[in-house]
């Protein structure tokens, strides 16, 4: 069963493949709201959207949530049936703003969407220790999605679809944008990513951390990991840390090397075809989830590893 209107709003062009996939799978229209130009709204259609409205880039001046009262308004229009927003920064405030001017409220980080009897929601709760079902009992539902819910169908370039370009009155937020700066970080997209090697605390230093990146240079993995290491020793940058406030993955094979296993890391992880870990404490939890699970010291296993690869020239391209 599907809604009839489904429609998908995003600022960031990794996660429109997906946002088109979840709508195609859940309503019989899509139509897409994106802040860039008719590039970007022609991928939308290849990737599922059926009509694409273009905002086009807020300037230095505008923040994003001043297009929230116009999206409103053709939302209502529209009669919509369920709003997916993509759960960044700028997706979140814009997805509650809409929300409060349709008189409801969003559903924020959801895991898991139902439309067979209304629709019904799941997030997590409590850090990941827990997960809430809950109905949408408003006329729209708003809610925002984060990486990994859904898969990206692959393009059709042969797909047809309406772009309109939108040019609306502007609310008025109270905010105004002093200055701008480029986001410090780096650009990766672990929901794509078939093979994920994550590293946690069992790790001493930065500097070891090279053990694992030559792995996962020679199976093609991209390298992830968990909270501490991003947040706490700040090793790796954010967009690379996996778990209940981070990125969900799910690869084919995810390589858990000096990670504990506690439940904030495995809920981002959980989806992953194949679990592995490798872990000198044979009582680590995450022992208990895994498929194959290797107790060791990684300083002795991860070069034994990386040198039988070489030997035999396992490199997966």
């Amino acid at each position: 069963m599907t809604v009839n209107k489904v429609w998908i709003i995003t600022d960031d062009r990794n996660a429109l493949g997906e946002l088109c996939a979840g709508g195609r799978q859940l309503g019989e229209t899509v139509s897409a709201v994106v802040f860039a130009d008719k590039t970007q709204a022609e991928e939308a259609i290849q990737l599922g959207a059926d009509e694409v409205y273009v905002f086009g880039q807020p300037s230095e001046s505008v923040v994003i949530e001043s297009y929230s009262k116009a999206i409103a308004d053709m939302i209502r229009e529209a009669e919509v049936n369920l709003v997916m927003v993509h759960a960044s920064v700028s997706g979140k405030l814009i997805a509650g703003k809409i929300a409060a001017q349709l008189g409801t409220g969003a559903l924020a980080n959801i895991s898991d969407i139902d439309v067979e009897d209304g629709i019904v929601v799941k997030h997590m709760v409590y850090g990941g220790a827990a997960v809430r079902t809950e109905k949408a009992l408003s006329k729209t539902a708003v809610v925002t999605v984060g990486t990994g819910v859904f898969t990206a169908l692959a393009k059709d370039p042969s797909r047809q679809g309406s772009v309109t370009e939108v040019n609306p009155e502007l609310a008025n937020t109270g905010i105004r944008v002093l200055e701008t700066r480029p986001k410090q970080g780096e650009v990766v997209n672990l929901s794509s990513a078939k093979r994920v090697v994550g590293v946690g605390r069992g790790f001493a230093s930065k500097d070891d951390l090279q053990m694992a990146e030559e792995l996962a240079a020679l199976v093609g993995a991209e390298m992830a990991c968990s909270r501490p290491i991003a947040e706490g020793e700040k090793w790796m940058s954010k967009e690379r840390y996996v778990g209940v406030s981070g990125a969900v993955v799910k690869p084919d094979i995810y390589l858990a090397i000096g990670i504990s296993g506690q439940i904030q890391h495995m809920v981002g992880v959980n989806q992953a075809k194949t679990l592995v870990a490798i872990n000198k404490d044979k009582n680590a939890p995450v022992f208990k989830q895994v498929d194959i699970g290797l107790v060791g010291d990684i300083y002795q296993v991860l070069p034994q590893i990386v040198a039988k690869l070489k030997e035999q020239k396992l490199v997966t391209v």
